[in-house]
């Protein structure tokens, strides 16, 4: 039986717009196994991103639990949750946010100038996690010499730099054709089959989300239903 990597209990999120309250969450529970790959999926204004960034620790919930590890983030400092940030999850994003003026190498090395490891360290590691994300012969390049896929590779690269155990993907593909879409989701999956990584990504395309062993489906800010995948057929 695997070790529970994530659970949200009851988990409530609201905004204030203006005089009006907002509920983006509304009381959402569910356990993510060590080392699955869990989808979360739904229509736009469903809840998935920001259920996202609150596992990810970029943002607060406003009541429930999240527990990582059987740590409940609600009960970590910002300095806490920001080595949480660094060392536990790793990040991919639609839009890939690389930093327009940094070559691949160097934007893959900023989380761990962060961590404050060694020039020489960094670049021999982001040497080497380029290279296992197929981009050994694109160190030098900028994101606007790169293609869409390319730099989602690096977005990953960077994600993966620290050696985190969760993977936070919010619609990888949402930004790319279908063929670099599906190349991006198989990356996901070797790095969930072979790296043992917990993959949880946020897709509104059922398609993609079916690369998961379990489904949580959104709406409203509310569980409609969990699906059991099991594995799939996706490329190992």
């Amino acid at each position: 039986m695997r070790n529970v990597a994530v659970r949200t209990v009851e988990l409530v999120k609201e905004f204030k717009m203006g005089k009006t309250i907002v509920s983006a969450l509304k009381g959402v529970s569910f356990s993510i196994d060590e080392g699955s790959f869990f989808s979360i999926i739904g229509p736009s204004g469903s809840g998935k991103s920001t259920l996202l960034n609150l596992i990810g620790g970029l943002d607060k919930a406003s009541r429930g639990k999240i527990l990582v590890d059987s740590v409940d983030l609600a009960e970590l400092n910002e300095r806490e949750l920001a080595q949480y940030r660094l060392k536990n999850v790793g990040f991919v994003f639609q839009f890939f946010n690389l930093v327009p003026t940094l070559t691949a190498l160097k934007n893959v090395e900023l989380p761990l100038v962060f961590a404050g490891v060694a020039s020489r360290q960094r670049h021999l590691k982001a040497e080497e996690v380029l290279a296992s994300v197929g981009l050994g012969n694109r160190l030098s390049h900028k994101p606007t010499e790169l293609s869409g896929g390319e730099q989602q590779r690096v977005s990953m690269a960077r994600a993966l730099i620290n050696e985190p155990q969760i993977i936070l993907a919010d619609e990888p593909t949402g930004n790319l054709d279908t063929q670099t879409g599906q190349e991006i989701m198989q990356l996901l999956g070797r790095l969930n089959t072979k790296g043992g990584k917990t993959i949880i990504l946020v897709t509104h395309d059922l398609e993609v989300a079916q690369y998961a062993d379990q489904i949580v489906h959104l709406r409203d800010g509310m569980v409609e239903n969990i699906e059991i995948v099991g594995k799939n057929s996706r490329s190992k």
